[in-house]
């Protein structure tokens, strides 16, 4: 019979020197992630390119496996046929978005957005585990390293302690690290549990006013130290090792916060760039509404700019072939429609 009390943990846990030195070092580039967001105007840019990377790298923790040309390809609606995978990571996008949308328009999480959240996730509303018999099981060696609560009772009971403490006045990132574990081991639903919590992890970044929008996953970092995640995972389990688990958790925070920071400077600077480029080349077309189009959606087609500018459809395929021409843009034939890539941007994200 498994003991769930270390599901708890006590504030002074929290406190220790060591925890209290990472949690200031990663709230202070939390800080400055959440400042140098403002560089870019239109904040649907990096919206848009990062949490197609965080769909996309959370999915590849359960071993769901696309591209990102795929996932844009899909985005911009030119391929009538999308593969598993693919819708698997656009599902994990739309129930961020839906996440997202719960938060700001009530200010908290409740058992029901997460049950909402997940359903998106997974296509399907099955909502908690009622039947016994889930265990997880290491996928080397077959054997079961963890059984989490069986009964509906006992699951109900948890999310419901999971999620007052979740909306509480208290807020630190040592407490996301706790609320992350505890998520994962409740494990309160049939499937989609980790990708589930990884979005509650963005979700209380936004909640707590850590940052305003979310542009910061630990996915990337999880899947870099996957070995160590879910060995300090289980050692709070085994060992109640609150300590090493957190730091863990706070390291990946402030590591990937100076990674965002990067890619939004470098995303900012190619904006600035291209936008000279676009002047040099074909003044004629140039706007602000055109440029910020071309990095909001890096496979464009004629009615995204029709959109955004307000031109009719012929100028707008006007547009996207004087940008081709200029190399700005990289015209593909996908099926029957010319899509348009600003491939600059596109390395910039693959990288």
């Amino acid at each position: 019979m498994e003991d769930y009390s270390f599901i708890n943990v006590m504030q002074e846990k929290l406190e220790t020197i060591e925890i209290l030195k990472a949690e200031r070092d990663a709230v202070a580039v939390l800080s400055e992630l959440k400042g140098i967001a403002n560089l870019i105007p239109n904040q649907s840019i990096l919206i848009n390119a990062i949490v197609l990377q965080e769909s996309q790298d959370s999915s590849e923790i359960e071993n769901i496996i696309t591209t990102k040309d795929d996932l844009y390809k899909a985005i911009s609606e030119t391929v009538s046929k999308v593969d598993a995978s693919t819708k698997e990571v656009m599902f994990y996008r739309e129930a961020l978005y839906e996440g997202l949308n719960k938060v700001k328009a009530h200010g908290f999480i409740s058992i029901n957005d997460i049950i909402d959240i997940q359903a998106v996730l997974v296509q399907s509303r099955q909502g908690f585990r009622s039947l016994p018999g889930t265990q997880l099981v290491n996928d080397k060696t077959n054997e079961v390293v963890y059984t989490p609560p069986q009964s509906k009772e006992q699951i109900e009971s948890l999310m419901k302690t999971f999620t007052e403490y979740l909306n509480d006045s208290e807020k630190s990132l040592a407490k996301l690290a706790v609320l992350h574990f505890q998520f994962e081991s409740i494990h309160p639903f049939y499937d989609g549990n980790g990708r589930t919590g990884r979005i509650l992890n963005v979700l209380y970044l936004i909640l707590k006013d850590y940052l305003e929008i979310p542009i910061l996953y630990l996915s990337s970092y999880i899947i870099k130290h996957k070995d160590e995640y879910y060995t300090r995972l289980q050692k709070v389990r085994t060992e109640a090792d609150w300590k090493n688990w957190i730091l863990f958790i706070l390291k990946g925070i402030e590591t990937t916060s100076k990674q965002t920071i990067e890619k939004v400077r470098s995303i900012k600077t190619l904006m600035d760039q291209t936008i000279e480029e676009v002047k040099e080349k074909c003044p004629k077309i140039y706007s602000k509404e055109l440029v910020e189009t071309l990095f909001e959606n890096p496979y464009c087609k004629g009615e995204f700019i029709e959109k955004a500018t307000g031109v009719e459809r012929k100028a707008a395929a006007r547009y996207l072939h004087k940008l081709n021409d200029a190399g700005i843009l990289e015209c593909q034939k996908i099926g029957k429609t010319n899509i348009y890539i600003n491939t600059k941007l596109m390395e910039l994200l693959k990288a």
